[in-house]
């Protein structure tokens, strides 16, 4: 009799720990959309112009070598706000961890190949994490407005880090990806969502700084 009683309260604990970690990670996405609310743009027309446009890297490729939709995209978004006069310097930012993978360099030779002069654009090899390159963007670059280039919800993640940073954002919303591959990444996305959160609370650091670098 005793065994089953515990075996009630363990499930029943479990039960409890299992909705506050659901309950958790609603408010964690709840005040980030919040907090980006009506700062990011879809349309080319509508979005304020800024002097620096920052993308955020991802991979070119992904797992079997299939080009990666996220990328494209992104690309293309930088492309569309350079051109409509809506920025006039790309700040690439990325993942440089090793010789054999470099986001900052690989998407600046897509730029340049789209028609994006190349001293026009900088770049940021230490954006291991989006809260590395937003705090960068403003400590290392200097930079006191910006705006980032990503799908809405990386975007809007991206603003709320910026905005508790002290450093003003806005989105252009590159186009994002529906289906499964669309699903596993807005899954993970909600546990990065919370660490935000974590990384607030831990007051967590980018993994580098350097020397200031002036975008002119």
């Amino acid at each position: 009799m005793r065994k089953q009683f515990n075996k009630r309260k363990f499930i029943k604990r479990v039960g409890i720990l299992l909705i506050l970690g659901l309950l958790f990670t609603f408010i964690c996405n709840l005040l980030i959309e919040l907090g980006a609310k009506g700062k990011t743009y879809s349309s080319i027309n509508e979005i304020p112009k800024n002097r620096v446009g920052l993308v955020l890297g991802t991979a070119k490729k992904i797992v079997g070598g299939q080009p990666n939709p996220y990328y494209s995209n992104r690309i293309k978004a930088t492309v569309e706000l350079f051109e409509a006069h809506k920025i006039d310097f790309v700040l690439v930012s990325g993942d440089n961890g090793s010789i054999y993978y470099n986001e900052p360099t690989t998407i600046q030779k897509d730029l340049i190949a789209h028609g994006i002069p190349q001293e026009r654009i900088y770049l940021d090899y230490a954006g291991f994490r989006t809260l590395d390159s937003m705090v960068r963007a403003n400590v290392v670059f200097g930079l006191d407005s910006v705006t980032v280039i990503s799908q809405k919800f990386h975007n809007e993640r991206a603003i709320y880090i910026a905005n508790q940073k002290g450093l003003h954002a806005i989105g252009y919303n590159a186009r994002d990806i529906s289906g499964q591959e669309g699903f596993k990444v807005q899954l993970r996305e909600y546990f990065a969502r919370v660490k935000v959160f974590v990384d607030l609370v831990l007051k967590t650091e980018p993994k580098f700084y350097g020397n200031p670098i002036e975008i002119k």
